[in-house]
C-alpha cells in the first residue's frame, strides 16, 4: 500500500510539474490529463500548484503507513 500511495503521490506531483512547464513555457502539451478537466481551463496555473502540493503531500503521508 505504501508502494502505491508513493507512486499516486510521484504522478500527481510529475502532473502539476508537466501543467506549469505548459503554462510557462508551453511544454509537454499532450503529457497534461488535467487539461481535460472542464473546469481546469480557467485556472491552469492554480490547479498545477494544488496538483504539486497535493502529490507532494500524499508522498510524504506515504511514509506514515506501516507495512
Amino acid at each position: 500500500m505504501k508502494k502505491l500511495c508513493e507512486t499516486v503521490g510521484f504522478l500527481v506531483f510529475v502532473q502539476g510539474v508537466a501543467g506549469l512547464l505548459h503554462v510557462w513555457l508551453d511544454w509537454f502539451r499532450f503529457f497534461n490529463l488535467w487539461r481535460r478537466l472542464p473546469f481546469a481551463d480557467e485556472y491552469p496555473v492554480y490547479v498545477s500548484i494544488v496538483l504539486v502540493v497535493a502529490g507532494a503531500a500524499v508522498m510524504i503521508a506515504a511514509d506514515a503507513i506501516k507495512e
